[in-house]
């Protein structure tokens, strides 16, 4: 497989600013002509069958980071999860994660926290959201439904510390440009569950019908690079592996590849080891 030739690109405030824009309105005019049928209708009835669930820590202790940032995320997601609990997905509909949360304002209730751009570690109006939109990709991942738009961070900024998951799991959002989207190409109705407690934001798909196979989301071909230009790329794929309910393999599903310009030293731990 070719590997992508990843390298920072220095780009003017204007510049930024104007890609931003035209991401932003082209969005808008897709979401009005697009042809894409939009899921909207929440319910409070729990549909029966489970399907999937996880959950991730609130608060995580993260190398030169502000805390505060950290407790302001948990104040634009008590805006945010509301917007999304309870979202009935129905057969030939698709979730558009940006459609339904809407622009993060302040007015809506939303503070400064935690954002990433360019590498950079910022503070910004609705920081934190992205720990909703991983949540709900991970899940989605262990369900028939499909996943239509993904974007991850261009940049992995901060070392592993106790991760679960495979590198790449996650799923970044910028409004409205960089959007979660899945769709239900199934015959059934699925519903998503999301809220916190206990300092866990928590979520689950649920469904009309008894799920049919199970998944395990798994990575391989992870490896650094060391690229011409002095930096270090990180990359991996992830697979899934698609199970019956007995237990057997049915086949072995690739998800997505991962890229990703490291914004800190790797395998310093390995060499100070070696000097010892």
């Amino acid at each position: 497989m070719t590997m992508p030739e990843l390298r920072p690109i220095p780009r003017s405030p204007l510049r930024l600013k104007a890609g931003k824009w035209a991401y932003t309105g082209r969005r808008y005019l897709e979401w009005l002509f697009g042809g894409v049928k939009f899921a909207k209708t929440r319910s409070g009835t729990a549909l029966p069958f489970g399907t999937a669930a996880h959950r991730t820590p609130l608060l995580r202790e993260l190398s030169n980071t502000d805390m505060q940032l950290q407790r302001n995320k948990i104040v634009n997601l008590s805006v945010a999860v509301p917007r999304l609990h309870g979202l009935l997905l129905r057969p030939g509909e698709t979730l558009s994660y940006w459609r339904l949360i809407g622009k993060p304002t302040r007015r809506k209730g939303y503070v400064d926290g935690m954002v990433l751009f360019c590498g950079e570690v910022r503070s910004g109006i609705g920081g934190g959201l992205c720990q909703l939109s991983n949540l709900i990709y991970w899940m989605t991942l262990h369900t028939e439904l499909t996943v239509t738009e993904r974007h991850r961070h261009s940049y992995d900024v901060f070392p592993d510390s106790g991760r679960t998951q495979p590198f790449g799991s996650g799923a970044t959002c910028a409004y409205n440009y960089r959007d979660l989207r899945i769709e239900n190409r199934t015959n059934a109705t699925y519903q998503l569950r999301v809220w916190m407690d206990d300092g866990q934001l928590r979520g689950e798909w649920l469904s009309d019908q008894p799920r049919r196979y199970t998944y395990e989301v798994k990575e391989r071909d992870h490896r650094i690079t060391s690229e011409p230009w002095g930096g270090y790329v990180r990359h991996n794929v992830l697979y899934r592996d698609v199970f019956a309910l007995d237990g057997e393999r049915i086949k072995t599903e690739d998800v997505t590849a991962n890229h990703a310009l490291m914004m800190y030293a790797p395998l310093l731990r390995e060499v100070a080891d070696r000097v010892r």
